[in-house]
């Protein structure tokens, strides 16, 4: 079943892409999108069942897949040098590993804080380093990482949100930084997207996931592709004057939020679009 794309076909070819956290959700939509444009995937994450699923879906046997934590340099090192070794290039990198949990600050312990900092910062900046200085500097490339909304703060996740702060912060920087280099680095922050990582939340949870659609505007949650076209628009040739964004993918909620005195009415206007024929809606939502 092919990938229903609005972009044209061919437009990746010849390109490597990294696509971290490409096992499931939104990074396994991604390298879908991606391979049906053309790209040669190397496909990171922790657990090599779930990379060998994909590339086995993708009907491509010459993707890389590569098992690695990426908190530890090491691992990234090993990673990055698997990468160049099979494809002896590196065009693109999606930074879309990550991880967290719903936990008020007073309850979060310092590994839980840790992890979630080192899952959401350090990998992109560990990952983001080692393929700019092994390739990308004197090559060029583009570089997008997958966030969230952080700039109103995030109660209930505190440790995410100061992660998220910290990986948009290390977007903009690397923007300017590496700019010099033909080096574009920005950064995609998803709303609330049906993917199937809401599933791994717990219970407690469930409620505000489900009725979370009545404060966005657009009153729906977001698709899979719906993120995997922002990501592709950005590390594509369309982009090319655009490097240092985060580019908010959320259905309006950021700016609904800000506001007390109005209230959106309901409507079912918003036609969400979903190219992936895998697709499955998280059993959280049902």
């Amino acid at each position: 079943m092919q990938y229903h794309s609005v972009f044209r076909p061919g437009l990746f070819a010849g390109q490597t892409i990294i696509v971290t956290g490409g096992g499931s959700g939104l990074g396994r939509c991604t390298a879908h999108e991606l391979r049906s444009l053309g790209a040669r995937l190397a496909l990171i994450g922790r657990t090599a069942e779930k990379l060998e699923q994909v590339k086995r879906e993708l009907d491509a046997p010459d993707t890389f897949t590569f098992a690695a934590d990426l908190r530890h340099e090491e691992q990234v090192r090993d990673a990055v040098d698997g990468v160049l070794a099979w494809a002896g290039r590196i065009d693109g990198l999606v930074n879309n590993a990550g991880g967290q949990f719903p936990a008020r600050l007073e309850d979060i312990s310092l590994n839980g804080w840790n992890a979630v900092v080192a899952n959401n910062m350090t990998a992109t900046f560990l990952m983001s380093k080692e393929v700019y200085r092994r390739w990308m500097r004197d090559h060029g490339g583009a570089i997008v990482n997958v966030g969230a909304d952080w700039e109103l703060g995030m109660p209930g996740m505190g440790h995410n949100g100061a992660a998220r702060a910290g990986q948009t912060n290390f977007t903009y920087t690397a923007s300017v930084e590496w700019a010099h280099s033909g080096v574009r680095v920005n950064a995609v922050l998803p709303g609330f997207i049906a993917s199937s990582g809401l599933d791994r939340y717990p219970e407690r949870a469930h409620d505000v996931l489900r009725n979370v659609r009545g404060r966005i505007p657009l009153k729906r949650h977001g698709t899979e592709s719906e993120i995997a076209g922002a990501i592709v628009y950005l590390l594509s040739e369309a982009a090319a004057y655009v490097t240092g964004i985060a580019l908010r993918v959320d259905g309006g909620l950021h700016n609904n939020a800000k506001s007390s005195f109005y209230e959106v009415p309901d409507h079912d206007r918003s036609r969400p679009f979903n190219g992936f024929p895998l697709y499955r809606r998280p059993k959280v939502l049902d």
